[in-house]
């Protein structure tokens, strides 16, 4: 569960940030929101990797893609659904990857060749 916890944490913040109703969403100055779905989608997919999800990243963009539908359809929410918020979770998503890439190439060292 220690590696599953931080990914569990970061879903159910992802829940409360894209489905919090617009009337509870902060004023921001403009590209704010652009910012936090790409961090959002960064932090699900290092926190996935790190926990070692079987195939994460494609659960997310399909994620990314149904959270922008749902939050068109449930009407009390009074949101719209963005295609380019879905883009810029994808972006999120391999921002997450880059990262957790980075990180394990690290952990292993240089490579030596004989």
């Amino acid at each position: 569960m220690g590696r599953v916890l931080p990914f569990v944490i970061a879903a159910l913040l992802s829940v409360v940030v894209l489905f919090t109703p617009e009337s509870g969403v902060p004023t921001a100055p403009p590209g704010t929101d652009k910012v936090i779905h790409t961090l959002l989608f960064a932090l699900l997919a290092f926190t996935g990797l790190y926990a070692n999800i079987s195939r994460i990243l494609p659960l997310l963009v399909v994620y990314a893609g149904v959270s922008e539908v749902l939050q068109q359809l449930i009407t009390p929410l009074h949101r719209s659904g963005d295609v380019l918020d879905a883009l810029v979770d994808v972006l999120g998503i391999g921002l997450g990857w880059a990262i957790a890439s980075a990180i394990r190439s690290r952990r292993r060292g240089p490579r030596t060749t004989r």
